[in-house]
């Protein structure tokens, strides 16, 4: 699951950072409004945290921005605005979530956690497709009934794949996704492509029934056997 902070003060932004990232979350971030608006539309996030008062800009006009856009992202915003006319303003424009600064990290991470879970997988926290049982919170598969050792790059990818079953994801979409927004600069998916074909030797070898198959040309799509 990949993240996007947006939040211009360095120090909490760091915190919050490394708190996601000790979650196994992919996390980038932008310290102001123009960075943030460049990440946002280039990029796709599973979840954004958005300050409201940002350097250059406002965070409800980023709010809007989305919600025109029609753009999937979550949003919790994260703001020292206790004020009740921002946090309606917020959720009339597609806030999922308000925390008040200061907050506890811990509160922070479990919000995220719930915003996603009730988002993508409808309150759960696990994900079951013919006899393969994927638990995002334990970071497990299990494959009849058997845990397949899986590395962190090889869960991620199953992980995506899974959440879009039966949909084209693109190579760069997967890079994207699973190393981060930089992985666009990459000269090519060599990286994409040996993860993918070890996870696949590990779900035959364990008799799963999903394959990964290739799109020639553009990517890979999940499907059921």
């Amino acid at each position: 699951m990949k993240i996007l902070i947006i939040e211009d003060e360095i120090k909490l932004l760091s915190s919050i950072k490394e708190s996601l990232e000790r979650e196994n979350f992919l996390v980038e971030t932008a310290s102001d409004y123009y960075s943030a608006i460049d990440k946002i539309f280039i990029y796709e996030y599973d979840c954004i945290l958005l300050d409201i008062m940002l350097p250059n800009g406002n965070g409800l006009k980023i709010l809007q921005d989305i919600k025109n856009a029609n753009k999937r992202e979550n949003v919790i915003i994260i703001s020292a605005k206790d004020s009740l006319e921002d946090k309606l303003k917020g959720l009339e424009l597609g806030a999922d979530d308000y925390l008040t600064k200061p907050f506890h990290l811990a509160e922070l991470n479990a919000r995220v956690k719930a915003v996603l879970r009730r988002k993508q997988l409808d309150g759960k926290t696990t994900i079951e497709i013919t006899n393969c049982v994927l638990d995002i919170k334990e970071r497990t598969i299990l494959i009849n009934h058997e845990n397949v050792a899986l590395n962190r790059k090889e869960f991620d990818i199953l992980n995506y794949f899974m959440v879009n079953k039966n949909r084209l994801i693109t190579k760069s979409a997967m890079a994207e996704h699973v190393w981060g927004d930089n992985s666009d600069t990459a000269d090519n998916f060599d990286f994409v492509y040996y993860q993918i074909k070890n996870l696949r030797k590990k779900l035959q070898i364990a008799k799963a029934e999903i394959e990964i198959q290739s799109i020639y040309g553009i990517g890979y799509k999940l499907v059921a056997l």
